[in-house]
């Protein structure tokens, strides 16, 4: 539900998107509550983490017959144009306290290829996909560039057939899922620390370190360090450089600068060193610097992934596999059979008590081998067994973890990476 209550029109902009449609040429329209500040047209915010956006066009949701203007204050609700790649539950300017942590799932433990039955029709299916994940956070899209793919994050087969029939519904594709797999996430093993400077022959223009022996191939120093944050924390980001040394003409406030810089670091950790998401981690920028006026945001967002990739290199990480709470409800006589299934499938009992002939067993389960002991339960419990699955957080994988394919060339891999750039413009 969205807050009703009034905040400061003259604090930092505030507010959230609850709704997203599309115009007919496919340009997003984003609903909004405003909580805080005031948004005007051609102003440029935060949205999302993912950057800055420029408002081009706003409406307020106004009573018939009350004057109409072009920018929405604390309060008032609105339709925004321009600001990009928003999702529904995006934050506008500065979240709110509490936000976050309200508004996050549980990680998806799954993930499967999608496909057109119809081979024309892989374009559609991939604009399908985008508009849904715009409009529901429990779907997270994946796009494979080079064996040109598209996987969807998954929290159970359920889901697969829901998609299924919305894209056949609204969109008129017939789609079909491959096999589902498990999606493991990455954890920083230690700390690592990586810095690149600008490379120039003189120190004319420059503000911060520079080299002329520096191979660095963009316009801007960044210094970033990564270590391990505490299970289930996600990711932090913040600075501690000095604020005499960022390029206000970009950023505007040293606020606006941290928020670009840790959406640019979310992008960087989206693909670890075995190719699985990056999180439990805290990201420090050590250092930054330009060259006014030609360093570019764009830099530093290609910077953040190189600089950021070699920091993870040097700390190491450890591969995660999702794991599922379980709580299993069988005849008293077959419990033994069960408890013993569980441990033959690598899980682990973690409470078991009988009452009314009636045994409740408590266990903890690879995600990727749940079904493996679906399959196995009624037979194992005289066909009077039930499941139920939450998810139990993450568990390292001690040898030969699992690797995932990455969508673009390793920043780690530096002359590949950069003509990928350059191939993608």
């Amino acid at each position: 539900l969205l807050d009703g209550a009034t905040g400061d029109p003259d604090a930092p902009v505030s507010g959230r998107v609850f709704k997203i449609e599309r115009t007919a040429s496919g340009e997003r329209i984003a609903y909004a509550r405003l909580f805080a500040g005031t948004l005007r047209p051609r102003e440029r915010v935060p949205v999302g983490g993912g950057g800055d956006a420029k408002a081009t066009s706003i409406r307020v949701f106004a009573p018939a017959g009350a004057p109409r203007r072009d920018h929405v204050t604390a309060g008032e609700m609105a339709t925004i144009r321009g600001l990009g790649a928003v999702r529904v539950g995006d934050a506008i300017g500065q979240p709110r306290a509490g936000d976050e942590a309200t508004a996050r799932f549980p990680r998806p433990a799954l993930e499967a290829v999608v496909f057109a039955r119809k081979k024309k029709e892989q374009g559609s299916l991939r604009a399908a996909l985008a508009q849904l994940a715009e409009q529901d956070p429990l779907i997270d899209v994946r796009q494979d560039e080079d064996r040109h793919e598209i996987a969807v994050s998954l929290y159970g087969e359920v889901q697969k057939e829901v998609i299924q029939a919305t894209l056949e519904r609204d969109y008129g594709i017939a789609a079909d899922f491959r096999e589902t797999t498990v999606v493991c996430i990455e954890r920083p093993a230690r700390a690592g620390e990586a810095d690149e400077v600008i490379r120039a022959k003189t120190h004319t223009n420059i503000t911060g370190r520079s080299s002329p022996l520096s191979t660095n191939p963009f316009m801007a120093t960044l210094g970033l360090r990564i270590e391990p944050a505490p299970f289930g924390s996600g990711f932090v980001f913040h600075h501690d450089v000095d604020a005499r040394l960022i390029p206000l003409y970009l950023f505007k406030t040293v606020e606006t600068m941290n928020l670009q810089m840790e959406a640019f670091a979310r992008e960087a950790l989206a693909e670890g060193l075995a190719g699985w998401q990056v999180t439990d981690c805290r990201v420090t920028m050590t250092d930054i610097g330009y060259a006014s006026p030609v360093t570019s945001a764009a830099d530093y967002r290609r910077l953040t992934q190189l600089v950021l990739m070699t920091a993870l290199e040097r700390a190491g990480t450890w591969v995660c596999e999702p794991m599922a709470d379980l709580t299993l409800e069988v005849p008293a006589s077959t419990a033994q059979g069960v408890t013993a299934a569980v441990g033959q499938l690598g899980g682990r009992v973690t409470g078991q008590f009988s009452a009314g002939g009636l045994s409740t067993i408590g266990a903890v389960l690879a995600a990727d081998r749940v079904r493996g002991l679906q399959h196995r339960l009624p037979g194992l419990s005289m066909g009077e067994g039930t499941i139920e699955i939450r998810p139990g957080g993450y568990q390292p994988i001690g040898s030969d973890p699992p690797r995932r394919q990455r969508s673009n060339p390793s920043p780690l891999d530096r002359d590949a990476w950069l003509a990928s750039l350059a191939k993608r413009g």
